[in-house]
Order: structure tokens, then sequence, then C-alpha cells
């Protein structure tokens, strides 16, 4: 097969879920949907916390950041997919795809390391209560974002940029609704052995260790919440922590969904609804684990809605 530089490619094509053109308007209709849950319930999020000096707290700082990032996410994917379905049109310009690749390194790294700073701030909370104030300041809380932002941009830079090196072969087909880096290596004619090497260090540093410092701050506040005699102490430490671990294990269970669903089936409809629940279901779920479980975000939700109600 002849292939291109890459300065020759103008655009790749974005297969979708399916090319059954009847269910379009129902993928659209759906999508959209999910889009407008995503936005509204994180700017919520963003809003209670930011204006409640009760949740001027490291621990919803960072799930404000985290819904953010959420936005920034959904954002990156759903316009594009909207676009393409109601056009008709599956091209994406090489340009817009290599953006499209390294905002969604950005946002995912981001996540996976928004979430382990916030299952530290649930170890200091729990397991060193008396000098919480003093370890989870305000600024160790900026640093942590700054440090996952840093890293979030390390290895997108890396991993963006080595794609720049590849050449194309003619057959430019993504068989998903996004431009996903591993799915656009495959379709690269030049030796990918670098790439790939990068993906699986990036893949090993950027969510063993979270996951291992998860694993390791879940371990501890387990261990010391075992501790407490009181039953109602114990549902109140527990309590702090279900709502994080909740999205902890549906951020990581679905990321490993996809795993398992690009291994084990050659189905481009399973492999692109996998990421769908990866991409795309945790943020638009995340606002409502966090109102649903957490006691204090309930309340000042109903509080600002109460507020919103009575100026209406």
């Amino acid at each position: 097969m002849e292939s291109k530089n890459q300065t020759a490619v103008s655009e790749f094509f974005l297969m979708g879920i399916t090319d059954d053109l009847t269910l379009q308007p129902l993928i659209f209709s759906l999508f959209t949907s999910m889009y407008l849950i995503t936005i509204l319930g994180n700017v919520l999020i963003i809003l209670t916390v930011s204006s409640d000096s009760h949740l001027q707290t490291p621990m919803y700082i960072f799930l404000s950041n985290l819904s953010f990032n959420d936005i920034c996410l959904s954002t990156t994917i759903i316009p594009k997919m909207l676009v393409n379905i109601q056009t008709q049109d599956q091209s994406i310009t090489y340009t817009g795809c290599l953006t499209q690749i390294c905002f969604i390194l950005l946002f995912c790294s981001l996540e996976s390391c928004l979430l382990s700073a916030m299952s530290y701030d649930r170890y200091v909370a729990i397991c060193h209560p008396l000098t919480y104030t003093t370890l989870m300041n305000s600024q160790t809380c900026g640093l942590l974002v700054l440090l996952s932002l840093i890293i979030s941009l390390v290895n997108t830079g890396l991993l963006g940029l080595m794609v720049l090196r590849l050449s194309f072969c003619t057959d430019l087909d993504i068989p998903l609704f996004f431009c996903e880096l591993a799915q656009v290596i495959k379709l690269a004619c030049s030796d990918t052995l670098i790439n790939y090497v990068l993906i699986y260090l990036a893949t090993i540093i950027l969510n063993g260790i979270p996951v291992s410092g998860i694993i390791f701050s879940y371990t501890q506040i387990v261990s010391s919440v075992l501790r407490i005699s009181s039953v109602k102490g114990r549902y109140k430490a527990f309590s702090t922590c279900g709502a994080h671990l909740a999205v902890v294990s549906l951020f990581y269970g679905t990321a490993l969904g996809v795993y398992i669903s690009s291994s084990f089936t050659s189905s481009v409809t399973n492999t692109a609804l996998a990421y769908v629940m990866c991409t795309l279901v945790p943020q638009m779920l995340n606002p409502f684990i966090y109102s649903l479980r957490n006691r204090d975000m309930k309340v000042a939700l109903r509080k600002h809605i109460s507020t919103a109600m009575c100026l209406l």
C-alpha cells in the first residue's frame, strides 16, 4: 500500500458508532442530552462550591477542578461528533484530529491525577485529622492541582509530538466518533514502535502511580476507620469517602472495560460504545454522585436552588 508523508494528509474520517442512517437522529438526540446534562451538572457544582463559604475546603476545591476538567473533556469530543452527524460529514482535518488527541490526553491525564490528589486529601482528613488543616492548606491544595496539570501537559506534549513523526497510509478511517491516539497510530505506515513504547510507559506511570496511591490511601483509611469504636463514627468517616470512591470506581472501571472490549471484540459498535462509557458517562454522572452521596453538597445545592427559584 502506498504511503503518504503526514504533510500530505489533509483529513481523517470518523466512522462514529454506527453507519445506520435511521439511528443517526436518535444518536444525535442522545448525545446532545448527555452533553447538556454534563455541562449543567458540572457548572452547578462549580457555582455551588465557589459561592458557598462552607465548601471552601480542599476536597471541594479539588471537586470544582474535576468538574471543570469534565466539562472540557466532554466539549473536546461531543460537539464535533454532533456536527458530523448533523452534516453527514465524517471528516476531521489532520490538525483538528491532532488537536483533539492532545486535549483528550490532557484532560484524561488530569482526571487521573486529580482523583489521586483527592484520595490523598481523604487520607489526611481521616488518618491525620489533627494536622489536616496544616497538611492540606490552600497552598498545598494549589500545588497539587498545579503538579497534576504539569504532569498532564508533559505527557500530552510528549505523546502528541510523537504523532507528528508518523506518515499515514491511504486508509484514514478511524473506527470511533473521535480521534483516539492508539487508533490513529494504527493507521500509520511508518514505524510506530517508539509510539507504542511511550504509550505503555505513560499508561503505567499515569495510571499505575495514581491507582497505587489511591489503593494505599484507602488501605490506610479502612485501617483507621476500623479502629473507631463508635458505629456512628465509622459511618461518618466512610461517608466522607463514598462519593470519591464511587467516582474512582466509575473512571477506572470504564477504562478497564475499554481495554477488555478492544482486546476481545472486533465489533466497531461495541468498541465505540465502550469508549462512550469511558470518556463521556463518568463526566456526566460525577456531579450526581457527589450531589447524592455528600450531605454538605446536598444542603448547599438545595439552598442555591431555593434561592434561584425565589428570584424567578
